[in-house]
């Protein structure tokens, strides 16, 4: 049976929350596979809304669920969300719920060094979400990692937390800060363990049975590609790589697995925190944008900068990440506007480009070069087939798809679950 690896091809934000829970009714596994509680997926069903950050959105519906070795796992944040959900009348158990063994923990040093860089870097601030994703990733890559594994043996811990105190304690110094209370560190551990490890499991044995016996597997991307370390606006980026391919190391299946590579696209273009935006609309018609698309961040609360649909973005972002097809969202957020403008290029100097340049002051000096396309009046809020789309409409979406080179798979019209336009199911492949 196919497998769908779902990605944001924007700067995050672009509603794949739904879009997950949407698909997820077709899978019998649901996968993390990078980041950490600095995602934010919000799902809305009935009239009860549910805003996640790091469980995998097919929670809500009770699929089982995975947290890959990918993902960086605040253990704190981990309990209060379960404890959240479970408030909502969501089942969680270690039944449902698998978390890798080998997760790099965040822990409160991890926040610290977050926020004291930060507010150190002056113009140079990169808009983190300061919940200690960067530094928990550094430590990862350090090889001085504690790990969800270790909270079993933590009479052990002596080792580590030399090499974790021997780098962090300078840096700590650096920003005026006292050392790092290596007796709380294991208290807090302490603490929390016998709360996580229950849910601790080898998830790459988890997911080979998952496969051997033929079960649809969907992998859940945070961010956006846009925010890859790699690929992405460098250095206003993400810790980790948000492109499909890191299915495979994130969650220890091979890149086989990943399937069907489903890319959410909004109709229109946002961005959180700083770094380039070349469509980005500071005037009456980004506040329209803003405002009929409750342009806030799930996780910050952080008001999204607006802009026009940015064609060359979306089409780089599926070149870089094997997008089969997208997934086009908050269509009915363009109801009413006259006429739409979709960026096809950038104007840098002399020279046309047909795509971002990657360091940082040329993209900050991308003019777009705007096509413009007529509007539709009549409401899209609600459609769910093509025959209820205004024709207009259809040829926005139509001509997007021309631009990305890339077809659409699914157009969301509303955070409904249901208000999903179906064109071509990404199980079926």
């Amino acid at each position: 049976m196919a497998n769908v690896t779902v990605i944001g091809a924007q700067w995050g934000d672009e509603g794949k929350g739904k879009i997950v829970d949407w698909l997820a009714s077709r899978a019998d596994v649901v996968v993390r596979f990078q980041g950490g509680h600095n995602a934010g997926h919000t799902l809305v069903v009935g009239n009860q809304v549910y805003k996640l950050s790091l469980l995998p959105s097919g929670i809500v519906r009770g699929t089982l669920s995975v947290i890959g070795n990918g993902v960086v796992l605040d253990p704190w944040h981990f309990r209060d969300e379960i404890a959240k959900l479970a408030g909502q009348g969501v089942t969680i158990t270690p039944d449902n719920l698998h978390l890798a063994e080998t997760c790099p923990l965040i822990l409160p040093f991890h926040r610290d060094l977050d926020g004291l860089r930060e507010d150190a870097s002056g113009a140079g601030k990169i808009g983190t979400t300061r919940r200690g994703i960067g530094p928990a990733y550094e430590d990862k890559v350090g090889r001085r990692a504690i790990r969800v594994c270790d909270l079993a043996h933590l009479d052990d811990l002596e080792p580590q937390l030399d090499r974790i105190c021997a780098h962090h304690d300078a840096l700590r110094a650096g920003f005026g800060q006292p050392p790092i209370d290596r007796d709380r560190v294991v208290a807090d551990l302490r603490e929390i363990a016998d709360f996580i490890l229950p849910y601790a499991k080898p998830v790459w044995l988890t997911l080979k049975q998952a496969k051997s016996a033929g079960k649809r597997m969907l992998f859940e991307g945070a961010q956006g590609v846009l925010l890859d370390v790699d690929h992405g606006t460098y250095p206003f980026v993400t810790s980790s790589n948000t492109i499909a391919g890191t299915a495979s190391g994130g969650s220890g299946l091979g890149p086989s697995a990943a399937g069907f590579v489903l890319g959410i696209v909004k109709a229109y273009t946002t961005r959180v925190g700083s770094g380039p935006f070349p469509t980005e609309l500071e005037d009456e018609t980004g506040q329209r944008l803003g405002e009929r698309g409750h342009e806030f961040g799930t996780v910050t609360g952080r008001k999204r900068r607006c802009g026009w649909f940015d064609a060359v973005l979306v089409r780089q972002s599926a070149a870089v990440s094997g997008i089969t097809g997208i997934a086009l969202t908050k269509l009915d957020v363009l109801d009413g506007f006259e006429t739409l403008k979709i960026c096809t290029g950038y104007r840098l100097g002399d020279r046309i480009l047909d795509y971002l340049p990657p360091h940082a002051a040329d993209q900050a000096g991308v003019e777009p070069v705007y096509e413009e396309i007529e509007g539709w009046s009549q409401s899209t809020a609600g459609a769910r087939s093509w025959a209820q789309l205004p024709a207009q409409a259809i040829k926005y979406v139509r001509r997007i798809e021309e631009l990305i080179q890339c077809p659409v798979a699914l157009v969301s019209t509303s955070p409904e679950r249901e208000d999903t336009i179906l064109v071509r199911d990404p199980f079926a492949d």
